[in-house]
């Protein structure tokens, strides 16, 4: 396999510049980590490549996915697998960025192939989270997969439904498929780097991008996703400032009052994310600066 580069960080943090940069560089193509920048329905929300930045170089799994769809780890894996094995036909250095902490430990560390779960087993178990309640729901998971139940942050109920069904289906816990699994880039096969700006310069930038996408078409994606009638619990659904702005278009806030909102989120989010990878990938090279990221990564090519 060609040279693989890694960019990692929260949002907000410049990881697209940088990995443009590099790309029109080098000659790289770009493979997205970050799981609401598949979803063809929110270009700008989650401030995907625009077409000009995706004609520079060749840009990979943005925008092909319908907000109905939910994509696993495993999709993202499987997908990303074959992307990068078609760039190294091209002998063509790869870069996989993004800020989704689960796909570069999926990548990095292995995701089990774990048996496909049927669709009624699955609509079960969510049917059981929302009548139990998150808490009754991770008590009766922690029976089942005591290190999920611990692992997965308040709120995920997609993942914690998606541990209870693997435990119920296969009768085997998610922790332990997913020990048993070798990544498809070992150590010695990439090079990493998280993108981590100072706190306050980040939040600021978090706060003025948002006011800026929901100037330039985010209220325009928001309003088509709620004609569609979709489930709110679908991820696409979750994006940062998709739940806000839907109430500012039912009436329910103000824009200003749905961008504050947003905003405290979407920093909240960026806290997780810079957490996440402080405590997951200490050991890959951090920059606060896109053109320092550049020359650290263009100096590992042979």
């Amino acid at each position: 396999m060609a040279r693989v580069w890694l960019i990692a960080g929260p949002t907000a943090s410049g990881k697209s510049a940088l990995a443009l940069r590099l790309a029109e560089t080098t000659g790289a193509e770009i493979v997205n980590a970050d799981s609401m920048q598949l979803y063809a329905d929110l270009r700008v929300l989650t401030a995907r490549p625009s077409a000009d930045d995706e004609a520079r170089a060749p840009h990979h799994l943005y925008g092909i996915a319908d907000a109905r769809e939910i994509w696993s780890a495993g999709d993202w894996l499987r997908a990303t697998t074959k992307a990068l094995a078609e760039i190294a036909t091209r002998h063509r250095p790869a870069i996989v960025v993004g800020g989704t902490g689960l796909y570069f430990s999926a990548l990095t560390q292995g995701l089990a192939e774990i048996p496909a779960i049927s669709a009624e087993m699955r609509a079960e178990v969510r049917e059981r989270l929302n009548c139990m309640g998150e808490d009754a729901f991770r008590r009766e998971l922690a029976l089942a997969d005591p290190e999920a139940a611990t692992r997965i942050a308040p709120g995920d109920r997609q993942r914690l439904a998606r541990a209870m069904e693997v435990a119920t289906a296969t009768g085997r816990s998610l922790t332990a498929w997913q020990a048993s699994t070798a990544p498809l880039l070992g150590p010695d096969a990439y090079d990493a780097l998280v993108l981590d700006p100072p706190r306050e310069a980040l939040y600021a930038r978090c706060d003025a991008r948002l006011g800026a996408m929901a100037a330039h078409g985010g209220l325009e994606e928001v309003r088509a996703l709620m004609d569609r009638g979709l489930d709110p619990q679908l991820p696409a659904m979750k994006a940062l400032g998709v739940r806000e702005l839907a109430r500012h278009l039912t009436g329910e806030l103000t824009l200003e009052e749905a961008l504050r909102l947003a905003r405290q989120e979407t920093r909240r989010y960026a806290k997780r994310q810079i957490t996440w990878f402080r405590n997951q990938t200490p050991q890959w090279r951090r920059t606060a600066d896109v053109e320092e990221g550049a020359k650290a990564l263009m100096a590992t090519m042979p």
